[in-house]
């Protein structure tokens, strides 16, 4: 809306000048921010309300830590006040003619049904069980394939492979890039649910993501800055800067209730279309790479199921106590705040990394 209906008025009329500053994506940024962070918190508190009053709550894994049992029954499906008030900001700051932006809401709208899906089996059949993890996988295979198929048809994204600290592309990966760039999104949106673990956990890492990669979108999509900086300068992906901070404000307004001890949690129909968003950012925005460094944290935790699994199968010995790795921590006998603010510390840290990686190349 201020795009679309006020920064025209500022154009074309010298008494309505203020509506200017709607062009640029600083100030929609900020405002986005600051929209959504109001909207979460005060649409929280009533979605919360209601979900009590229809007894959706949280199916609590058998094979979990014990201290987990007593989350048992705690709402669930925070997800869907987290992307509608992402949405709502998004109304009123996105630029929609930017197709990195409409594709990057394709794969958050498209994750949201998958996640709003599997969470209502969940509940309905009173298990931890919803959708296969087979189906999951299809249907978010299927989306990062369709949308990468279109930005690389119409020529918004290349098929080149960019490091951190190396100037210019390493390789051009043709349509393999496809396959590659998928298995990014989906991997990260994965990665964000195996996360979803102890309470401000996930939403914590996601904040300090989104926030970095909304400055990775703002130089990519800013010509001279990304030539500066030997980036690759990607048309309309400044626009992703506005999306990744309203993430920011949706996860302070999520955190607000999700902060130990969870009054709510976000379940698959947040994780899934949150990881989601993130994947997609850093492909559109040719950081596939750095976000290794960037959502770490998302990165160990997948990494330590994937060990664990293939020790159990080969070995018949597990590595780790119980993973995600962040349950590992607590059966040594971390309290589970303590896990949670070392976590977030830890990402703390990986991003400022990763920002500085933009200066060394």
């Amino acid at each position: 809306m201020l795009y679309h209906l006020l920064y025209p008025l500022g154009h074309f009329n010298q008494h309505l000048s203020f509506f200017n500053l709607c062009r640029y994506i600083t100030f929609r940024s900020l405002v986005a921010l600051i929209i959504v962070s109001l909207v979460s918190i005060i649409w929280g508190k009533y979605f919360i309300l209601f979900m009590k009053r229809k007894q959706f709550g949280q199916i609590i894994r058998d094979d979990g830590p014990k201290t987990h049992l007593k989350k048992s029954g705690t709402p669930t499906c925070g997800g869907v006040f987290i992307i509608g008030s992402i949405l709502v900001g998004l109304f009123f700051t996105g630029n929609f003619f930017s197709a990195p932006l409409l594709a990057t809401i394709f794969v958050m709208i498209s994750y949201l049904i998958l996640g709003l899906m599997d969470d209502y089996l969940k509940i309905q059949k009173k298990n931890s069980k919803g959708i296969s993890a087979k189906g999951k996988l299809l249907w978010q295979f299927l989306t990062a394939i369709i949308v990468l198929a279109v930005l690389i048809k119409f020529k918004i994204i290349n098929t080149y492979i960019y490091l951190p600290f190396a100037k210019g592309a390493i390789a051009d990966f043709g349509y393999f890039y496809i396959l590659f760039g998928s298995i990014v999104i989906v991997g990260f949106s994965n990665a964000v649910n195996l996360t979803d673990g102890l309470d401000g956990l996930a939403i914590g890492s996601i904040i300090t993501s989104a926030a970095t990669l909304a400055i990775m979108a703002y130089v990519c999509g800013h010509k001279e800055i990304a030539n500066y900086l030997y980036i690759p300068y990607i048309e309309g992906a400044g626009e992703l800067s506005v999306l990744a901070l309203a993430m920011v404000g949706a996860g302070v307004g999520f955190l607000w209730y999700n902060s130990y001890p969870a009054e709510i949690f976000m379940g698959d129909v947040g994780s899934l279309p949150l990881g989601g968003i993130l994947g997609t950012i850093a492909v559109v925005t040719k950081n596939e790479f750095l976000f290794i460094i960037i959502g770490g944290v998302f990165v160990a935790e997948a990494v330590s199921v994937t060990l664990q699994v293939i020790s159990f199968k080969l070995r018949k010995k597990r590595i780790f106590k119980m993973a995600p790795i962040h349950h590992h921590f607590e059966l040594l006998g971390w309290p589970e705040p303590k896990v949670i603010v070392r976590f977030w510390i830890i990402s703390i840290v990986l991003a400022i990394i990763s920002i500085a990686t933009l200066k060394i190349r």
